[in-house]
């Protein structure tokens, strides 16, 4: 068994913070680990990364020329997307974007899967691809979007609308929980953004779109969809009833070799692109650790965290929905706004929540694993591991702990 606090004593310790215990490791394992980093943050718009990563390129056939763009002039787009992408803030493409892009757009259509951090433009990239394919003549579902959860599809969509806000031609739908048709009506919207669930029910099970007719399919998060039992065989049933001229868009921002060798058997001749294993974490996480006896030795931690630092807004990570609720009831006696966001809510609560941490009404959100993935809050500062993540055979669960610190670390800032 894998002990987190047995890895952590193990790093080099070379400098005490303001005597509360707080210590910075020097290449730390939780930078350096071979799992591959997921940092998932989904809303771009307002800036990227300063990332020095570097991408490992395999195309289907290595004898043709592989190119890149420099701007978003040289990929020909039509003008209301070009003006889309500029009023996102967009001005030059991203690493991945650059690199992307070209083969995404090339004619006739090229099938990827590709690996990217967040906040470097991979939804950005995809999203544009979709964009780029409709044909507004048209009117039946001609792409289709999958997330693994409705909060992530709703994000996806939000930046598909405002890419596409000077496109108004362009239909766009969310195939999610609570979104209800008319069962006697065929879907016309040119997109549809959704989770796997609803889109099998509206595409097979209802028959109101044709699956057959979709020339765009994109699997976002691929490596939870893939390897999430539920979600991997309804992906499975709809890629089967797939036109097989149709494009196939696999992103994340990890993928195991396992993963990887299941997404090359479905997705035909793909051009694959990944980062090279060792510069896989953002290198602008500062990333600290305190020991702690007990829940009320890291309760007392994090109170001396918050009175030597500034803090924006902060996410406190739990293990169980019973350490948030007795979290959130200790911070909250103590005169901290908190916000507690678990799995046992309904989508409107946890939206409700999410709303009112976005708005400022709270400065604490205290959470599960449900907010672990995708979720961008722009003015977190910090994020709090209150208990350290573990799989279900109790070892370290690197992958997820390196999702939860990308809730910061944004945009080139260092934490």
């Amino acid at each position: 068994m894998t002990d987190w606090v047995k890895k952590a004593e193990d790093q080099e310790v070379t400098k005490l913070l303001i005597n509360y215990g707080i210590y910075c490791p020097v290449n730390p394992f939780f930078s350096y680990i071979p799992a591959e980093s997921n940092l998932l943050i989904k809303i771009l718009g307002k800036g990227l990364v300063n990332t020095k990563l570097s991408l490992d390129v395999q195309q289907k056939n290595p004898n043709s020329p592989l190119h890149s763009v420099k701007t978003f002039e040289a990929l020909n787009l039509k003008t209301e997307l070009l003006k889309g992408i500029y009023a996102m803030g967009f001005n030059t493409p991203s690493k991945i974007q650059e690199t992307a892009l070209p083969t995404l757009l090339a004619d006739p259509p090229q099938n990827m899967i590709a690996q990217s951090q967040s906040g470097t433009g991979k939804t950005a990239a995809f999203v544009l691809a979709m964009l780029s394919r409709v044909n507004v003549n048209l009117n039946h579902p001609q792409v289709l979007c999958l997330s693994p959860t409705y909060e992530l599809a709703i994000q996806t969509g939000e930046v598909a609308a405002r890419m596409g806000q000077y496109c108004p031609d362009i239909k766009l739908r969310f195939a999610v929980r609570g979104e209800e048709v008319d069962r006697n009506k065929k879907i016309t919207e040119h997109i549809l953004i959704g989770t796997p669930g609803k889109m099998l029910d509206w595409g097979y099970k209802f028959r109101l779109f044709d699956m057959k007719k979709i020339s765009v399919f994109v699997l976002d998060e691929a490596d939870v969809m893939i390897a999430t039992q539920g979600h991997h065989d309804q992906c499975i049933r709809i890629h089967k009833m797939l036109n097989p001229h149709c494009q196939m868009l696999f992103f994340s921002a990890t993928y195991d070799r396992e993963v990887m060798d299941f997404a090359q058997l479905i997705v035909t001749e793909p051009t694959i692109i990944r980062l090279n294993r060792e510069q896989e974490s953002l290198d602008n996480i500062k990333q600290y650790y305190v020991k702690c006896k007990n829940e009320d030795g890291k309760y007392n931690a994090i109170q001396n965290i918050y009175g030597c630092i500034s803090i924006g807004q902060a996410i406190i990570f739990c293990h169980t929905r019973r350490t948030a609720a007795w979290l959130a009831s200790k911070m909250t006696s103590d005169g901290h706004s908190v916000a507690v966001l678990s799995g046992d809510l309904t989508v409107d609560q946890r939206l409700a929540v999410l709303d009112r941490f976005r708005s400022g009404l709270e400065k604490v959100l205290i959470t599960t694993n449900v907010l672990s993935r995708g979720i961008d809050i722009e003015q977190v500062t910090i994020v709090v591991n209150f208990d350290l993540p573990v799989d279900i055979r109790g070892n370290a669960d690197c992958e997820t702990y390196l999702h939860r610190i990308g809730r910061t670390g944004r945009f080139g800032m260092s934490y």
